[in-house]
């Protein structure tokens, strides 16, 4: 099976550590790439004077730290009542005009979500706004990276957009920018009929630049378990990535700093078996 080398594998710190302390800990736990959030605390988007971002981006830089952002899923993409569509617009750009600043080398977006009974209009909503926002970090020298969401139950009444083959698709396939790529997020994949093999064999791995890994249980509920705790075949994951390819990172996403660090130490065993 093709090799992973641990500085492929990222941890997402999520909202866990102020970004300095992230940066820190990454260093002195030998991990290269980070993904935070922006969205509250000591860690808003707006709190990032010119000063503490050079300071981040001067640290990134002597630890070798690859620093990436990734926006809430919870601001909804797919927004068009009038004042509020426009916070969105103004919440997004800002992660862009922070990327800039701090050196980042891309920001984890998504397509927002509908209520069922509105799906083509939300639709329309987010494709029109992930391509002002694909031109506006064009212009900025940023890269974005469209994530495939998860499933929701049947029964709930708000869904999330692009958690399907054919509504991912039919995004990344009308986002024609080199600013927009793709984000897989492979757990969310396993939670629908077609699988990660179905997304495998249909999306552009040419434009994948992250991967994101979490353990979860087939057509089940959104979890993000430790390697383990579902039935994800990880080792089948990464041999089919690699062989067809695949030089981008990996990102975990589950469990606590520590969790994720020790995983970080399995992937990199398990695509060496």
């Amino acid at each position: 099976m093709p090799t992973i080398s641990p500085e492929r594998i990222g941890i997402d710190v999520g909202r866990k550590l102020k970004l300095e302390d992230a940066v820190a800990w990454d260093a002195s736990n030998g991990v290269g790439i980070i993904d935070i959030q922006l969205d509250t605390g000591v860690n808003a988007v707006t709190s990032f004077d010119a000063a503490r971002s050079h300071a981040i981006r001067r640290s990134c830089d002597h630890h070798d730290i690859r620093l990436g952002l990734h926006t809430s899923s919870a601001v909804n993409v797919a927004e068009y009542a009038p004042l509020v569509a426009d916070a969105v617009d103004a919440y997004l750009k800002a992660y862009i005009d922070a990327a800039v600043s701090l050196g980042v080398e891309w920001i984890v977006v998504h397509a927002g979500f509908h209520f069922s009974a509105d799906i083509s209009q939300r639709m329309r909503a987010a494709l029109d706004r992930l391509n002002r926002l694909s031109d506006y970090a064009d212009h900025r020298s940023v890269l974005l990276l469209l994530e495939n969401l998860n499933k929701e139950p049947a029964n709930a009444e708000v869904h999330y957009l692009a958690h399907t083959i054919e509504e991912w698709r039919w995004f990344y396939e009308k986002l024609s920018s080199p600013a927009l790529q793709l984000s897989f997020t492979a757990n969310h994949a396993h939670l629908v009929p077609e699988g990660v093999r179905g997304f495998l064999s249909t999306m552009p791995l040419d434009r994948v630049r992250e991967v994101r890994l979490a353990d979860c249980l087939r057509n089940g509920d959104e979890e993000h378990l430790n390697p383990g705790q579902g039935d994800f075949d990880f080792p089948g994951l990464f041999k089919a990535l690699e062989s067809a390819g695949y030089t981008g990172h990996y990102m975990n996403a589950f469990g606590s700093l520590d969790d994720m660090l020790t995983a970080r130490r399995l992937f990199a065993g398990l695509a060496m078996d």
